[in-house]
């Protein structure tokens, strides 16, 4: 019997691309789920939107000088089409900057506040005099009162998850000017989350232990023995959903209020384009309602919002909450503002039309209980070791032999010996199998119980060996060929899921589109005998090293940048006078001899004309430049440095060097290449 489900994935911030932590953490795990009861026969809701009212948002928009408008205008464009490149079949995409959301939150507020469920407080929070505003969430940064992380948001530590207020950081200072703020009186309405603990303890301590999963009760656990304190609903910023009460002026609806009523919103959207009744899905007790966030919204989606929807009374609560964990990226955690991550427009250009086999390596690595990492190695391996030598290689021979063999006709078969009946046995029981890996949140699991059927049809023809029995025994060959295509057949429909572009190409190769998921398990045979199929086509190819090294290169200019934005500007050194800076004499100078110092990693023994005499110098500078490539260099040197001994040879002299942008040493060289050696600098 069918169900109604309302599938929801976390909105996100229209303030840059989509990367491959949000799809693994996200995007695909509630796409594969979606996908799966559609084939399943349910009636779904999958719903999401660009969260647009972001203090991130208002960050952006100040740093490129454009409006916020500006900015999600652009970033919602380039979301939903990365979405719709990578198979996210949301039933609808919306946005929170739409008047649909606008008077859908508007008025579940005043719900609220009629029935006097807000507690409104005068309070000091943290300002801004230069930036004449209060500090919001992310206008704010400090350190974190329960990890010490020095770069903790106002609203949360990204580094231990936990969720906090502004008031709550240690040495805070605005992201705005850098200054330390002050505290300013201000009122605000708070949601009064203790009111609604007890309600919240016997729904989630007590009704949810067993079938959530331990990560997200565990941390719903700690918040609630921690003690729940009113939580702010509205904030001091002119970007957002204006407070629709008598006193809101100049104030905006806090967004993690806003943004998971966008869910409803969304969903109002969706059913008056569809012609269908919204509340179906939202207030209705036999629909499921399942929530798909990253673990920083545990909080937001199993507390705030349920005790927002139990306040206003009308609305069912979630049945599941299976929030991931995070995705790091070769070791480190994945960052937008470091540009350390895999934008999915960028992985596009690089592998265009291999949407599945980054779909199929985050599923096969989703960071389902702990934080997980993804590597390029591991990308490639995912894909040549499994997806093209196993599931691509059995497809591929099933569709060559039997159009090699039988003109692309699906041969009868003979009678069924032993080993094929418990094939065709084996096949029936993968459906329910995969399910039940999917019905409990585990698409790894599910992900490798797929390729395992491949294995079983790879292994399957590797023992039957028809292109030696079509020598032999032609009638054998048919029932084994038969075989192998009900199992290619299956594979069709159960990888849809996981590898949904692959799935169109294999039903149109197979040239087979009506078979369900229930049709596996239920029906004798999937393709009949004199079916015809189509010529065959490579589902996947093999990813060669230098592609991977593509990748591998980008992180690391990545990472150089990164450590030249950050380095820490040296400080002033004590102050001279004139008369100082005239001892010093520096002259151009051509290195004429250079050798390696035994024993050493950084010396270089230069031998140097300055004009004046040749001289030693050693300079550290063995690990950026080998001897021959400084040969015949033209090189600024301070001659008149008093000589040191340096592993037992006399220096007489300093070579000056710095750094580029890139972080790479070079030497500091006379502007003027028609000079003579002795030329004084200074």
């Amino acid at each position: 019997m069918s169900k109604r489900y309302t599938i929801t994935a976390a909105l996100p911030y229209t303030n840059g691309p989509i990367h491959i932590g949000h799809l693994a953490g996200v995007y695909v795990p509630a796409d594969i789920y979606s996908r799966y009861l559609r084939l399943t026969g349910n009636d779904v809701a999958f719903i999401c939107g660009s969260d647009e009212h972001g203090v991130p948002i208002t960050i952006k928009a100040k740093k490129e000088g454009v409006t916020p408008q500006d900015i999600v205008d652009k970033y919602h464009t380039i979301i939903k089409t990365s979405f719709e490149d990578f198979g996210i079949t949301f039933d609808n995409y919306s946005r929170t900057s739409a008047k649909i959301h606008h008077d859908t939150a508007s008025e579940f507020f005043k719900t609220l506040y009629d029935k006097n469920e807000f507690v409104e407080e005068v309070s000091e929070q943290l300002y801004d005099a230069e930036g004449n505003q209060f500090l919001a969430d992310r206008f704010v940064i400090g350190t974190c009162p329960k990890c010490g992380n020095e770069e903790s948001y106002g609203d949360q530590c990204e580094n231990c998850g936990t969720s906090h207020n502004a008031t709550d950081l240690i040495n805070p200072k605005s992201a705005i000017t850098g200054n330390i703020p002050t505290l300013k009186e201000t009122k605000h309405w708070f949601l009064p989350l203790n009111k609604h603990e007890q309600f919240l303890k016997e729904w989630i301590l007590e009704g949810h232990k067993k079938d959530w999963k331990p990560n997200v009760y565990g941390q719903v656990k700690s918040w609630i023995d921690d003690g729940l304190r009113p939580r702010a609903v509205t904030r001091d910023l002119d970007w957002g959903i204006p407070v629709p009460v008598e006193g809101g002026e100049g104030k905006v609806l806090y967004v993690w209020f806003d943004a998971p009523i966008g869910y409803i919103s969304a969903t109002k959207e969706w059913a008056a384009r569809k012609g269908k009744n919204w509340e179906d899905y939202w207030k209705k007790d036999d629909t499921a309602l399942v929530h798909f966030i990253g673990k920083d919204n545990i909080v937001f989606h199993c507390i705030i919002f349920p005790a927002m929807l139990k306040a206003e009374g009308s609305y069912i609560l979630p049945k599941n909450v299976p929030a991931n964990e995070f995705l790091n990226l070769e070791g480190n955690k994945l960052s937008t503002s470091k540009n350390w991550a895999v934008w999915l427009p960028d992985y596009l250009k690089d592998f265009p039309n291999q949407q599945d086999v980054l779909r199929y390596a985050l599923t096969a690595n989703a960071p389902e209980t702990k934080d997980n990492d993804f590597t390029w190695k591991d990308f490639q391996a995912r894909n040549n070791n499994e997806l093209v030598a196993i599931f691509g290689n059995f497809i591929n021979r099933v569709v060559v032999l039997t159009n090699k063999y039988y003109n692309g006709v699906i041969p009868g078969p003979s009678d069924l010996s032993s080993v094929d009946q418990e094939t065709l046995a084996a096949v029936k029981a993968y459906p329910s199998v995969i399910a039940s890996s999917i019905e409990r949140y585990r698409f790894r699991e599910a992900s490798q119980e797929l390729m395992n059927l491949a294995r079983l049809g790879n292994k399957y023809l590797a023992d039957e060996e028809p292109w030696k029995t079509i020598k032999t025994d032609e009638e054998r060959t048919k029932t084994v060929m038969f075989v192998a295509l009900q199992i290619a057949s299956a594979l069709s429909v159960l990888c849809e899921p996981f590898l949904p572009f692959t799935s169109a190409k294999m039903k149109n190769i197979l040239n087979s589109r009506d078979n369900s998921w229930d049709n596996i398990s239920s029906k004798e045979i999937l393709l009949p005998a004199e079916h015809q199929i189509g010529k065959g086509e490579l589902l996947f190819s093999k990813i060669e090293d230098a592609q991977i090294q593509v990748q591998l290169d980008k992180l690391e200019a990545s990472k150089k940048a990164n450590e030249v934005a950050n380095k820490a500007v040296e400080p002033q050194k004590k102050e001279i006078t004139f008369d100082d800076f005239t001892k010093l004499d520096i002259r151009v100078g051509t290195i004429l001899e250079a050798k390696k110092m035994p024993k050493t990693k950084k010396l270089l023994v230069l031998k140097v004309d300055t004009g004046i005499d040749t001289r030693t110098i050693v300079s550290g500078i063995a690990e950026s430049f080998k001897p021959e490539d400084v040969v015949g260099k033209r090189v600024t040197v301070l001659v008149n440095l008093a000589p040191r001994k340096l592993r037992g040879v006399e220096s007489q002299g300093m070579i000056l060097m710095t750094e580029n942008e890139s972080g790479d040493l070079v030497f500091v060289n006379p502007d003027i290449k028609d000079i003579s050696n002795g030329l004084k600098i200074s």
